[in-house]
C-alpha cells in the first residue's frame, strides 16, 4: 500500500509539473513545477532500489535523502527535511493509521517551522500541514472509520490551499511582493495538497480492497 501510494504520488507530481510552474511564475520563480518534477523522478528510482520488506520507515528516509539532494529552490531543503524527520518518530514495526499519520505530520511540520523559520499564516505550505497534522490529534479521530479521517484531512488541506489565497506571503521571493501576493495560490500549499489528496485516494482505494 506504501508502494503504491508513492507511486501515484510520483505520477501526480510529474503531472502536474506545467501547472505548479504556471502558479509559481505568478508570485514566485515559476519553478516549483519543475523541482518537484526533479524531485519524484529522483524518488522513483530510489523507491525502485527499495527492497520488498522495507519498512516505512526506511522508505520515508530514503525519500528524504533523494529529495533533499535532487529538489531545488526551498522545496527540496523543506521537503526533505519533513520526510527525514518523519522517518525518525517511527519504528520499524509503525502502521499507517492515524496514530502514526500523527507523528508523522507532526514531525515534518516541526522540521519545515524550524527549517524554514515559518509558522501558520506565512503563505506556504505549512498552510496546508498544519490544518492536516491537526486532523490526526486523538481528539478529532475519535468515533470516526479511518477513511472519514482521511476525507476530513482532505478537506483540511484544500482548505488551507484556499487559505493562502487570503493572506499576503511573508516567506520567500513572494515576500517582496507583499499585498500583491494576495489573491493567488502559494505554490508550496498546492503541491502540497497534490501529494496529500493523491495519498489519501490510494489509502481510500486499498480500505476499500
Amino acid at each position: 500500500m506504501v508502494r503504491d501510494a508513492i507511486e501515484a504520488v510520483i505520477k501526480a507530481i510529474l503531472n502536474e509539473k506545467v501547472f505548479l510552474n504556471e502558479l509559481d511564475e505568478k508570485i514566485g520563480d515559476g519553478d516549483h513545477g519543475s523541482n518537484m518534477a526533479g524531485g519524484a523522478q529522483a524518488a522513483k528510482e530510489v523507491l525502485a532500489e527499495q527492497d520488498d520488506d522495507a519498512t516505512l520507515k526506511e522508505i520515508l528516509q530514503a525519500l528524504g535523502d533523494a529529495v533533499t539532494e535532487n529538489v531545488g529552490g526551498s522545496a527540496g531543503p523543506l521537503y526533505g527535511a519533513a520526510l527525514q524527520e518523519a522517518a525518525k518518530v517511527l519504528k520499524k514495526n509503525s502502521k499507517l493509521d492515524a496514530v502514526t499519520l500523527e507523528k508523522i505530520f507532526g514531525a515534518a511540520v516541526e522540521a519545515i517551522q524550524l527549517r524554514g523559520n515559518s509558522r501558520r499564516g506565512d503563505k506556504t505550505m505549512l498552510d496546508v500541514l498544519i490544518p492536516i497534522r491537526e486532523t490526526f490529534r486523538a481528539t478529532n479521530c475519535a468515533g470516526k472509520t479511518f477513511e472519514d479521517i482521511l476525507t476530513d484531512a482532505r478537506d483540511a488541506a484544500r482548505d488551507g490551499l484556499e487559505f493562502t489565497k487570503t493572506i499576503a506571503a511573508r516567506k520567500g521571493r513572494a515576500a517582496a511582493l507583499g499585498d500583491k501576493s494576495i489573491g493567488f495560490e502559494d505554490p508550496g500549499a498546492a503541491s502540497s495538497l497534490i501529494i496529500f489528496r493523491t495519498l489519501c485516494s490510494k489509502w481510500k482505494d486499498s480500505l476499500r480492497s
